[in-house]
């Protein structure tokens, strides 16, 4: 989890993966679990549909990540990052 993860956190510094108009995103993991949870956060409900849509095309990179298991849209009600 971790190394994809770091796989991750490499690939995004040239911005969100083709056809997924993204602004921002977090992927918060459990090693000890094997789980993780990753938010993408769109500008417009048509972004997010159009960056779901993409999402739901692709594979996890790496091996051992697993596979989207649901997805839950929300609005954002609060962003206090410090």
């Amino acid at each position: 989890m971790r190394r994809t993860a770091e796989q991750i956190n490499s690939d995004a510094t040239s911005g969100p993966p083709e056809g997924v108009p993204a602004k921002g995103f977090m992927m918060l993991i459990d090693p000890d679990k094997g789980q993780g949870l990753a938010i993408t956060l769109f500008e417009t409900e048509d972004d997010l549909r159009t960056g779901d849509e993409a999402l739901n095309s692709m594979n996890p990179p790496g091996e051992g990540l697993g596979h989207r298991v649901s997805v839950e849209m929300y609005e954002v009600g609060v962003d206090a990052r410090i």
